[in-house]
């Protein structure tokens, strides 16, 4: 599916004189959501958005606008430039619901406690084991950029399970596994699940060295491999699909609503 086909899809759920609170900017994909029949419109970046969005530790130091107020150098606890976007969206909703703005002190709670599992989660360190759901091609993009963005450069372990939807050579570019010193490929736990010779056979295509690929199709055990051969300051990164972050995470002792699957 194209990200057209996307837009029109979720734009369903706009109803005529509702109001609709839009976080898409690219104005082809704008216009699915627009054509619904909406009798209020807010805009990220012209209605609200993101002022200041900086890499803070554990997290981001962010300044936020709504059409009701401003909230500047809050901190939000998840890793991702992106996760300001979500977080000006999700406040710009919640002020059209209530039709006010939010108390400061209360933005500030609640961003600074704010969790998302399986995003750019961290369940460990020395290594640091990170999980992250990203199962597209943006999403791999986004991960990447966070993890160059919040985290020192150092040897990376890509512990990677896709399903059949997805291009193997597409989302391993993506994730940008050439500069992975190791690459661990496992089997989603889904019936979904792209076979992991495929995925690994994909690596090698792409110049990945054999002595760097290897097939272990339990993610828990994939996970246990990765924590073997990764030194202890370097990082494993579990992504590909939330069903293996959510196996992973399972394993590593944080379950939660990320072990049950999402749409990829």
């Amino acid at each position: 599916r194209t990200p057209l086909d996307i837009a029109r899809e979720k734009a369903g759920i706009v109803k005529p004189g509702g109001t609709l609170v839009l976080g898409e900017t690219d104005p082809p994909l704008q216009a699915p959501f627009l054509e619904h029949g909406a009798s209020r419109v807010l805009e990220r970046g012209r209605d609200f958005g993101v002022t200041t969005n900086l890499v803070a530790h554990g997290g981001r130091l962010i300044s936020l606008f709504t059409p009701e107020a401003r909230y500047d150098d809050v901190f939000l606890a998840l890793h991702g430039a992106h996760q300001a976007d979500n977080a000006a969206l999700a406040l710009a909703a919640v002020e059209a619901l209530l039709d006010r703005p939010l108390d400061t002190d209360l933005v500030t709670a609640v961003l600074g406690a704010a969790r998302s599992p399986g995003r750019l989660e961290v369940v460990g360190h020395a290594p640091l084991l990170l999980l992250d759901g990203a199962h597209n091609v943006a999403g791999a993009h986004a991960l990447r950029d966070a993890l160059a963005q919040a985290f020192p450069a150092s040897a990376r372990t890509l512990v990677v399970g896709l399903l059949r939807e997805k291009d193997p050579p597409e989302m391993l570019e993506a994730l940008g596994v050439a500069d992975a010193a190791h690459l661990i490929v496992c089997d989603a736990p889904s019936p979904r699940a792209h076979d992991a010779d495929t995925v690994a056979d994909a690596a090698r295509h792409l110049g990945l060295p054999a002595d760097r690929v290897e097939v272990i199709r339990d993610v828990a055990a994939a996970v246990d491999r990765a924590l073997m051969v990764t030194p202890a300051d370097g990082q494993i990164v579990v992504t590909g699909s939330l069903y293996t972050v959510g196996a992973a995470r399972a394993a590593h002792g944080h379950p939660g609503p990320s072990t049950i699957p999402g749409p990829g």
